[in-house]
This record gives structure tokens, sequence and C-alpha cells, in this order.
């Protein structure tokens, strides 16, 4: 049973809790360790009075959702999910909380609490993303003004943001190793792909405007032998936009618990990207995961991947559909080789130093800093009859 210690934890998310299992529900799990964590998805507007549903999803983690009246301004809405937010502190008897955000968007509502910590966590430059509000960047820079800490999620987003706040701190992708090390096991092949021949090329994540989809096309149309597995929800483009191909297979969002038994029957893993705005910041939490899972990976050249896993040698990089292709050929007939094993070995040394919950340990030291000086500016007010 876990024991609170540490204030609770209000998450501000534009992503919801059952999307893709990535950074804000790795991080908010471990956060439940010693901490009430209240994810606050964002709101569902209808013919309905105002009202916030709450689920217990795991121990200490509370799903909340604010179901938002239609028809006021977007000013006026996120005052009443404000509203709701301070009657569920209230009622819960919550007596001091941290506010950790990942959307600009919601800074109205951020604005309108009164949280012992403020705290940015910058897992995307959302700005870029396509559809962004142009509001985005003022909100963003408010939000900057007010938080106490600023992580990223990933280093050259830190090299961005540390020119913002000074206060910022890199925290690129983790990953849980073992639950990734069970695709090196004798797992079933999932009835998705089970009818599908060897060797198989997975991908796993949000199709979206960062994938390249020609180069995927043209991936599948130079090897037809290979199969190429997608794995993920399509998001903000269009499904009949993408690359269709008989190898080319699309899955759909598969549950996070049964991902190791994909990544178990494939033969390497793809980080296909595109070089555009979008991708100009990520840091692919994909890349440890598959290296975790045994499997040889072929990436664009994005940065966050180039460094450190392609300096390293850990990870192949090859940009354009030619060079790709021959990065793909040569991780599928490494497999089994003293070369393979090698490379193995050293990504295995390589994860060894990260975890989820290392990186939460770190956040946490940040934030127990920025308590310290948030106390001791406190205390210098009262000693000066300001406060």
């Amino acid at each position: 049973m876990s024991r609170i210690t540490q204030p609770a934890l209000l998450v501000l998310s534009h992503l919801r809790w059952n999307f893709v299992f990535q950074r804000p529900q790795h991080l908010m799990t471990q956060a439940a360790a010693d901490r009430a964590v209240y994810f606050i998805e964002e709101p569902i507007f209808g013919q309905h009075d105002d009202h916030l549903d709450v689920q217990e999803v795991q121990p200490n983690v509370h799903v909340c959702v604010p179901h938002i009246e239609i028809g006021h301004s977007p000013a006026e809405s996120q005052a009443r999910t404000a509203r709701l937010l301070r009657n569920l502190v209230q009622e819960a008897g919550v007596q001091e909380y941290d506010l950790w955000v990942y959307t600009p968007m919601e800074y109205p509502v951020a604005a309108l609490l009164r949280p012992r910590l403020t705290v940015y966590d910058c897992m995307d430059e959302l700005s870029l993303f396509r559809g962004a509000p142009p509001e985005l960047r003022v909100r963003e820079a408010a939000l900057l003004d007010r938080a106490d800490v600023v992580f990223t999620g990933g280093h050259r987003l830190y090299e961005a943001k540390r020119e913002q706040h000074p206060n910022a701190h890199p925290f690129p992708s983790s990953v849980d190793t073992a639950h990734f090390h069970a695709a090196r096991t004798d797992l079933d092949d999932p009835a998705a792909q089970r009818d599908l021949p060897r060797p198989r090329l997975g991908f796993a994540g949000v199709i979206d405007e960062r994938l390249d989809t020609a180069l995927l096309g043209d991936l599948a149309a130079r090897h037809p032998e290979w199969q190429i597995v997608m794995i993920g929800p399509v998001v903000k483009i269009s499904p009949e936009d993408l690359p269709q191909a008989p190898n080319l297979h699309y899955v759909g969002m598969q549950a996070y618990a049964d991902l190791p038994a994909f990544m178990a029957h494939w033969d390497a893993g793809l980080l296909p990207f595109a070089h555009n705005d979008a991708t100009t910041f990520i840091s692919p939490t994909k890349t440890p995961e598959y290296l975790a899972a045994g499997l040889p990976v072929v990436s664009t050249g994005i940065r966050d991947v180039i460094r450190p896993y392609g300096q390293q040698d850990l990870v192949r990089v090859a940009d354009g559909a030619e060079a790709f292709s021959a990065a793909c050929g040569a991780a599928l007939a490494e497999a089994g080789t003293p070369g393979g094993e090698d490379r193995r070995a050293r990504a295995d040394a390589y994860l060894s130093t990260l975890s989820w919950g290392r990186t939460w340990a770190d956040m946490q030291r940040q934030l127990d800093a920025a308590a310290q000086v948030r106390a001791e500016r406190a205390a210098a007010a009262v000693r000066s009859g300001r406060a």
C-alpha cells in the first residue's frame, strides 16, 4: 500500500489517459507512489450541467474529465473548469497540491488555481504541430513566466526552453526495460499479425504528420518481401493519405501491455520520421523501447535519436529512401551475428542507466529544490514585513 507523503498533483493534459501509453502515464504512475494524482483531461462539452467525472484507474491515479455546459466563451468555459477543480481539491480534502501542466492552452485554468508549485513538462513543441492554435505561443509565454520549474522531453527541446526559463531541465524519454524485455521470451504472436510472413519491420506510436509517409511507401515498394506492421492511432491526418501496399499493415492502436508480444515477432523496429516542423524537437519514446525488446533499430536523422543512440552506434540512422532501405537490409542481415549480439549488449548496457523510476526521482529532486526556494522567499518576505 502506497503512503502519501507528498502534496497532491493536479495534471492538466492535452492527452487522454487511455490514449497511447507514453510519457505522462509513465511519470504519473511513478508519482502515485507517494502522491494522489489527479489527471485532468480536456473538457467534454454538451447540453448538461457542469460536473467532473472522476475515476481511480490505478492506486492514487484519478482520471478527471470535466463536462462543461456548451455555449459559453472559451474564457468562461475555462473558468468553469477551474471551479470544478477547486471543488475537487476541497471535497477530496487536499491541503496542498502542485500543478503539472502539459498543455499551455490550459494556462487560463492554471492561472485560476493556487498550487504550491507550477511545473511545465514540455514534452513536445506543440506550437509546431499541425493545427496548433495561434494563441498557443502567447499562453506558453505566460506559463513559462509562472512556472517554478520546466522539464523538457528531450535535449533539443531543452536547448530552446533554457533560453526562456532559468530553471529548465532536460528529461528525455525513458523506458520500462523489464516490460519490453519480455519481447525476448516466448510470447504468442498476436492475431493481428500472426498470419504475416517474415521478415517483419514494425512501428509503434502515433501515426500523424510526423511520419514520413512517402518514405514508408517507398520502403514497401522496394521490398515487397518485407512485411511492415504499423501500430498506433491515425491522428490529424487522413487515413486515405497513408500509403497502401499488400505488405503494409495498419493494425490500429494496441494496448501497452500487448506491445512486447508484437515486438517479439518483429525483426526490426522503425522510426521513419519526416523532417518537418513537427519533428524538430521530438525525442521518440520508441527508441529505447525497441532496444529493450532486443530489436535492431533504423531511424531517420532525428536529432535526439542521433544523440546519443546514433553516436554510440546503437541505432542505424539514415535519410532518403535508398539509404533508409539499405540500413533496414543491414539490420535484418545482422540478426544472430556476432556484430548484432555486440550491438544488443551495448544497447542493454546503455538502457541499464535508464528507467522511468529514476527519471521521476530526478524530477522529484528538482521539485523539492523549487519548493525550498519558494519557502525561503516566503520566509524572507515575512521577515521583511512584506507578507
